[in-house]
């Protein structure tokens, strides 16, 4: 089973058992929602979501048999994660991680490795360790033109300036 990070708990709200979870997840609006399974800390402890809503800059969550603070305090500061075979993605959506350690090609030339994708308020950077030089691309359709998980390579468009 291969689990996917996907936030931290960092603290209670009200009096029932609600968690706040700060989450920068992708695709929070696929696994926050009713009966969706998450697992919490490190033993992975597995756990139903029975309501959600967003809050502020929270992700707000109510799991099956938590009614009140004092069983959910356990939870304060644990990660949570998701099976990956739980999340169901489109053809053209990709986990990040799924990302890293791809060949980059600009015009049939390989340029290098994705090292990691570094997240920004406007969009995603893929970091791309070349033989000389770190690269930087706009994790966005303009520049990204293909991705084929199946050959481990990435196809960039070739824009002056960029590489």
């Amino acid at each position: 089973m291969e689990y996917i990070y996907i936030g931290k708990i960092v603290n209670t709200h009200g009096i029932k058992g609600e968690l706040r979870i700060l989450s920068d997840f992708k695709y929070k609006d696929r696994i926050f929602r009713k009966g969706f399974n998450i697992y919490i800390g490190k033993d992975k402890i597995k756990e139903t979501i029975t309501s959600y809503r967003h809050h502020k800059v929270f992700e707000m969550i109510c799991m099956d048999g938590y009614n009140d603070i004092n069983e959910v305090l356990k939870y304060k500061g644990e990660n949570v994660y998701i099976l990956k075979s739980d999340l169901i993605l489109n053809k053209d959506e990709y986990l990040n991680s799924d990302l890293v350690g791809l060949n980059v090609y600009v015009d049939n030339k390989n340029i290098g490795i994705v090292k990691r994708i570094d997240k920004y308020p406007a969009h995603d950077i893929i970091v791309i360790k070349g033989i000389s030089r770190e690269y930087m691309v706009p994790y966005v359709k303009e520049f990204v033109n293909e991705i084929d998980l199946g050959n481990k390579k990435i196809i960039i468009n070739n824009i002056e300036g960029l590489i």
